[in-house]
């Protein structure tokens, strides 16, 4: 079975030509490489993962389409776009030439991207994508009826809601109490869902029981096919083999092809990274 891990940072040494933001030295104290990512997918047994760019980075890129050019078997990337600046429009057409890159991930949960979703910044990116074959990642927790008028307005869009929007520091019961707004957007056909990061809601020990429900509901709603394993390793409470075998052998519901779309196939064909394809 192919195991995708839908999203996964990764960010350089701190310098001067490239600082860190404030505090992230306190939650992370060494940089994430690309070596590193690739030893804990050997531990884990993961064959494929999307890398995107952290919003700390600002919109840079480089760093994950460089792993991804060293890797082509291993990586690809879902960019960062900067859909305020006038020079971003020029650069939709061509987005998918750069090797190693399948699509883009906006981030709207710190302000100013926050109000960006209402005030018409980013209007014009919506079209644009679609028109190019662009699909769009979406961060955006406790939001997501926001992108129900923009799934309906651009059906050729293929959206993904980025850890099913919820706020990734919450846990217990109250972390899930926006899902049902996200699985209502299970009803156009071009929006999908990362299940990752679930593991970080949970008030438990592995297996995280308290999480099981809330990933059928999802897996119910979108299918296996618009439904994408995912970690955001390095925030992970758990290591990344368990991340792996919640889905793979603690859901007894969740099993054959529906298990296979859900670890690594479906994210494949929606972003047209298929296995016999070096992207």
């Amino acid at each position: 079975m192919l195991i995708v891990d839908s999203q996964i940072h990764i960010w350089a040494p701190d310098t001067p030509q490239r600082p860190w933001v404030p505090g992230l030295k306190a939650q992370q104290p060494h940089p994430v490489t690309k070596d590193r990512v690739l030893a804990e997918m050997a531990a884990a047994g993961v064959d494929r993962v999307v890398l995107v760019p952290p919003s700390w980075e600002g919109d840079r890129n480089d760093l994950a389409l460089a792993a991804a050019a060293a890797h082509p078997d291993r990586f690809a990337v879902m960019g960062r776009i900067a859909p305020d600046r006038k020079e971003s429009r020029g650069l939709v057409a061509g987005w998918r030439t750069q090797p190693g890159m399948l699509g883009m991930r906006l981030t709207f949960h710190n302000e100013p991207q926050r109000s960006w979703l209402t005030d018409g910044t980013v209007d014009w990116l919506w079209p644009a994508a679609e028109a190019a074959g662009i699909p769009i990642m979406v961060f955006s927790p406790g939001r997501a009826a926001l992108f129900a008028r923009i799934a309906e307005r651009h059906p050729g869009l293929k959206l993904i809601i980025d850890h099913a929007g919820l706020d990734v520091h919450m846990r217990g019961a109250a972390a899930f109490e926006p899902l049902a707004e996200t699985c209502a957007l299970a009803r156009f056909p071009n929006v999908a869902v990362k299940a990752s990061g679930l593991a970080c809601h949970s008030t438990q020990a592995y297996p995280f029981r308290d999480v099981h429900a809330p990933i059928r509901q999802l897996v119910d709603a979108f299918g296996p096919r618009r439904t994408f394993w995912g970690t955001d390793l390095t925030r992970m409470t758990c290591s990344y083999r368990e991340c792996v075998t919640l889905f793979t052998e603690e859901l007894p519901w969740l099993g054959g092809d529906g298990l296979s779309q859900v670890m690594g196939q479906a994210i494949g064909d929606w972003l047209d990274w298929p296995v016999d394809k070096a992207a």
